[in-house]
């Protein structure tokens, strides 16, 4: 398999199951992303970090074409592919590497503040395009939003989710004036 032919695709996993899904990815030598979030939890007197996915019930995987149908069949009940009807068939939804790359850069550093913000609604394209040019999110782009009286960077995979960043200081951004992203 050719890397070229590798895109990632988006499935939705019930019963909050994403890391059997991802053991079973795994398993199989497929890549796979959970985009996760640590807190620390207090359970009678004692403090436990603990590691949870940040959207439950939404992962990303990256394969062919071909095996993304395939995968759909072999987890029928457990998960489901996105996709979009093709003339008279179902065909995945293939996410571009670097909407993907931006979206794995910003959920998967480890900063707090980072906020799932539900499914890519055009309300949160709203403000300047941007640039992070210093700090822990370097390199990411995206809009920025004001929420919670913050002005946070809003990173969002098209038609199905957005992030936020947590406060990111102004000197920190370049607006991009061209925002033909693909």
């Amino acid at each position: 398999m050719a890397d070229n032919d590798l895109r990632w695709y988006a499935i939705k996993v019930f019963y909050n199951k994403v890391f059997d899904i991802q053991q079973t990815f795994n398993e199989r030598g497929i890549e796979s992303y959970i985009p996760l979030t640590t807190s620390i939890v207090e359970r009678n007197g004692v403090k436990k970090k603990v590691t949870r996915p940040l959207i439950s019930s939404l992962m990303f995987f990256r394969t062919t074409p071909d095996a993304a149908l395939a995968m759909q069949g072999s987890l029928e009940g457990r998960a489901m592919l996105y996709t979009r009807r093709q003339e008279w068939k179902r065909v995945p939804v293939a996410i571009p590497d670097r909407e993907m790359n931006i979206f794995m850069l910003v959920t998967s550093n480890g900063e707090n503040g980072v906020e799932y913000l539900g499914e890519d609604l055009p309300r949160y394209h709203k403000g300047d395009t941007v640039r992070v040019i210093d700090g822990p999110f370097k390199g990411s782009e995206g809009h920025i939003v004001r929420i919670k009286d913050d002005h946070r960077l809003v990173v969002t995979v098209e038609g199905l989710c957005a992030v936020a960043t947590s406060y990111i200081p102004r000197c920190f951004l370049q607006k991009i004036e061209n925002t033909d992203k693909k």
